[in-house]
């Protein structure tokens, strides 16, 4: 028996655990891997305590992520805490394989006449003045909406047609309906005009609020730098964390949850039980009586997901790239990148003690497209071997940085990790015998068909991804089963997007549920809405009357007409 059960020991969960922990709760959580951290966590290639660290994919921290920074700043690490092991970039790459490259400041500029020069090349370079005045009268559009406006219209329309992609410029295509693809899980094409909006405005504040850094990544791999302090921490407040347990299902009576079973047939019980397990399992705990209890459940299914993994090069030498991100501008399967190396602290994490005498770089890199044929076996991620997919990205980045100043070559490689949950299927779609959860990263054969494009991989911790309309489906922490709480990136939160901040919100909000049925008061966990400027505010309380009124947006003339004549034509 245990005050609160937490199903999961990820992001969300640790969070939820976090905070009860601290206000005097007791608190078990339990996790079927052998580490914490969920899709963030770091996983050593070999055996032995000085190998070398891969993971899912990089970790970057924007500006507006307030509630996860929060949480790290209360987090004891040495002398500090663990937001000390924060790191600011300065620039991002933008590289193509025909085109210059271009660098974007990711520094905080001093001045408006700093903020425009460091955002020209991100976004305003090379475009047609019509497409840049068009993308500012749709920025300003999403600002001066009313939130119901934005709920229950945008919501409904995708990023791709609010921006009108079909009818601009291809740099307009190039430079910002992916814009936001190369570093969250947000596609253009049926991600919704108000969530991808939404964090494309946070992040262009972010870039000029010269109050908090624009972007940051940490200073070791993400466990080393985050995950194990976090656990001392939760420990020394009585939480119990147990590994290796995974979770079979919970017990419910009809009105509440009356326990969970364990694998091993044992059952636990507790007065109150938080499901912090990822979004493409959760479904798996929710019985038809619990969704007749709690309709919003059963939504949960209805979300969608798509991959978005990474992949890590150890290389002979420490690769002199920008120190930021780069983005890979028309690779097929959608790259990003950071050269880690240089924001590694040895103090923290000692590169050359770790892994093969020959490593001195780790080039990370996440690929978010894998259904486009790819440049050497011209086929999509999806129908490659693990080895073909390394091969292929490797080939992709050299396509792109080999230059006048920078050269990848065969002979830097010395060994490669590609996310364990990239499991190859055999002829009948059954995955091979090695287990997903495997987090040696060992390479297995390549699986032979006679299709053109048979799915070779599968995807074992596939990512939620905003779609048109999914706002509907996003649960709320606090659901209708009196005891039961959720946190979870799926959890409806103030960005609603799958991330380390929308997890650690969503455990926030789960923490308060449990706080207030508890009748512990005066112990609210903070819980922040996103900022924009104040100046729109009178714009917004116009467009609220509006849209009471039935009338639409101001600016909605500014979409184009062959647009507006295609909806035209749709409602007829």
């Amino acid at each position: 028996m245990t005050d609160v059960v937490v199903l999961g020991g990820g992001i969300g969960g640790l969070t939820a655990a976090h905070e009860l922990g601290e206000r005097g709760v007791d608190v078990t959580v339990f996790e079927a891997n052998d580490r914490v951290g969920g899709k963030a966590r770091s996983m050593p290639i070999a055996d032995g305590p000085t190998a070398l660290h891969g993971e899912h994919g990089f970790r970057f921290f924007p500006a507006f992520y307030r509630h996860v920074i929060d949480t790290m700043e209360r987090i004891p690490d040495g002398s500090g805490t663990v937001a000390d092991n924060l790191v600011e970039t300065e620039a991002t790459l933008i590289a193509g394989i025909d085109d210059p490259d271009k660098i974007a400041s990711t520094e905080s500029p001093d001045s408006l006449r700093d903020w425009l020069e460091a955002l020209r090349p991100a976004f305003a370079e090379d475009l047609p003045a019509a497409d840049v005045r068009f993308l500012l009268e749709r920025l300003l559009y999403l600002l001066t909406a009313c939130e119901d406006r934005r709920e229950n219209e945008l919501d409904n329309v995708s990023w791709w047609e609010f921006i009108d992609a079909e009818n601009r410029s291809q740099e307009f295509r190039d430079r910002l309906a992916y814009a936001t693809q190369a570093l969250v899980a947000l596609r253009p094409q049926v991600g919704s005009a108000r969530t991808i909006g939404t964090v494309y405005l946070q992040l262009l504040f972010g870039q000029l609020d010269p109050t908090r850094p624009t972007e940051r990544i940490l200073n070791a791999p993400t466990s080393e730098a985050w995950f194990d302090p976090w656990v001392r921490y939760l420990e020394s407040l009585g939480v119990d964390i147990r590994l290796n347990t995974p979770v079979e299902r919970l017990e419910f009576d009809g009105r509440s949850v009356a326990g969970v079973v364990l694998a091993d047939g044992t059952t636990v019980t507790a007065d109150e039980y938080v499901l912090a397990v990822p979004v493409d399992i959760a479904p798996e705990f929710v019985t038809r009586e619990m969704s007749r209890a709690a309709p919003e459940l059963g939504r949960i299914e209805r979300l969608d997901t798509a991959w978005m993994n990474g992949i890590q090069f150890y290389l002979t030498e420490d690769v002199d790239l920008t120190r930021g991100h780069q983005v890979y501008a028309d690779a097929p399967w959608a790259l990003t990148s950071i050269s880690q190396r240089q924001f590694w602290a040895d103090s923290e994490y000692d590169l050359g003690r770790r892994g093969p005498d020959a490593v001195e770089g780790v080039l990370s890199v996440i690929a978010s497209d894998w259904d486009t044929p790819g440049i050497v076996y011209d086929r999509p991620a999806r129908a490659c071997t693990r080895e073909e997919i390394a091969t292929e990205v490797w080939a992709q980045l050299k396509a792109h940085l080999n230059g006048p100043t920078t050269t990848l070559t065969d002979d830097m490689l010395v060994d490669w990790f590609l996310d364990p949950a990239i499991v190859e299927i055999d002829g009948n779609g059954a995955s091979e015998t090695a287990r997903a959860d495997d987090d040696s990263g060992a390479r297995r054969g390549a699986v032979r068909s006679s299709e053109p494009h048979p799915q070779v991989v599968e995807n074992r911790s596939p990512l939620l991804i905003n779609t048109v309309g999914s706002l509907r489906n996003r649960p709320p922490a606090d659901v209708s089963i009196s005891n039961l709480t959720l946190a979870g990136d799926y959890v409806r939160t103030n960005s609603d997007l799958a991330s380390m901040e929308s997890a650690t919100e969503a455990g926030r909000r789960a923490a308060n549920a449990i706080l207030e049925r508890r009748g512990i008061r005066g112990s609210r966990v903070p819980v922040w809405e996103l900022e924009e400027p104040a100046l729109f505010e009178p714009f917004k309380r116009q467009d609220r009357l509006r849209y009471r009124l039935g009338l639409p947006h101001p600016a909605e003339a500014t979409q184009s007409i062959r647009t507006v004549a295609r909806r035209l034509g749709g409602r007829s």
